[in-house]
């Protein structure tokens, strides 16, 4: 099933942007089968990896794994074992030790991202149908977390919202803004653990609703029902495993009210 209504471009490589994005699978086939039939993914064979395509440009990669923390992100970095040394000095955990390519740490608040060296002529498509739009980090001390980013990847943090009602901050290098940072409230179930949030795109011309609606048929399942935001109309769901991801249409840019700022998030991991 090919649907690519519309292309992805290339991600802006600043650091600490997202640069990659991968989901640990065990059953390979099954998950090549999820993601072609929801998002139109081709795959390529790319020195014995996985890769999957959207208009001829990569978007992400399916790992063979016994296990996982579900879909992976990574933030560009110049070095990855310098980096690895800077957040275990700030307080994080290296959960895998550096190579001369990536690492794998956890932010002091619990929250698991990689960090990646890449190439000047790395491509990663982003913002097409299928390919990747956003990840926010969902942690419980918004504060902590956006001072460990700020040392280790040189983030600008502006607050979102009053920082108390709504306190979510948007992180952003030179001017650019590249990630953001929930801080989770009483909607989220006190043993929720810090986590990531990779957001993929869907097009104007197919939908959020209708993507939702495909996860069904596709055996995986909608955790939030789709719902208006500033930013777009956006669905939580996971695929055939549980591996969580969000989707959002970005033409679909609804203002909140003053009756829905402040209001609770919906929490993905509450079943």
């Amino acid at each position: 099933m090919s649907i690519v209504p519309n292309s992805p471009a290339l991600a802006e490589l600043h650091h600490g942007a997202p640069c990659w994005v991968e989901l640990p699978v065990v059953d390979e086939q099954a998950a090549i089968d999820f993601y072609a039939g929801l998002f139109g993914w081709t795959y390529a064979d790319v020195r014995g990896r996985t890769i999957a395509m959207v208009a001829g440009l990569p978007v992400a990669e399916l790992v063979p794994a016994d296990g996982g923390f579900g879909w992976m992100l990574y933030l560009n970095s110049p070095h990855a074992r310098a980096t690895a040394e800077k957040a275990h000095a700030l307080g994080g955990h290296v959960l895998r030790e550096p190579d001369d390519v990536s690492t794998l740490v956890a932010d002091p608040t619990g929250g698991v991202v990689g960090f990646r060296h890449v190439p000047q002529d790395w491509l990663f498509g982003t913002d097409g149908h299928g390919a990747y739009a956003w990840a926010e980090l969902n942690t419980w001390d918004g504060a902590v977390a956006d001072e460990f980013f700020r040392e280790l990847c040189g983030f600008e943090i502006t607050q979102i919202g009053d920082g108390h009602a709504v306190d979510y901050t948007i992180w952003g290098v030179e001017g650019h803004t590249v990630l953001g940072r929930q801080r989770m409230g009483r909607a989220f179930p006190s043993d929720t653990p810090a986590h990531w949030m990779v957001y993929f795109t869907a097009a104007p011309e197919i939908g959020t609703d209708s993507v939702a609606s495909r996860v069904l048929e596709l055996g995986g399942r909608i955790t939030v029902e789709p719902y208006d935001t500033p930013y777009g109309r956006v669905t939580v769901v996971a695929d055939h495993t549980g591996s969580v991801f969000s989707v959002i249409d970005p033409s679909r840019a609804v203002p909140l009210s003053e009756q829905e700022i402040g209001a609770p998030v919906d929490d993905p991991f509450d079943d």
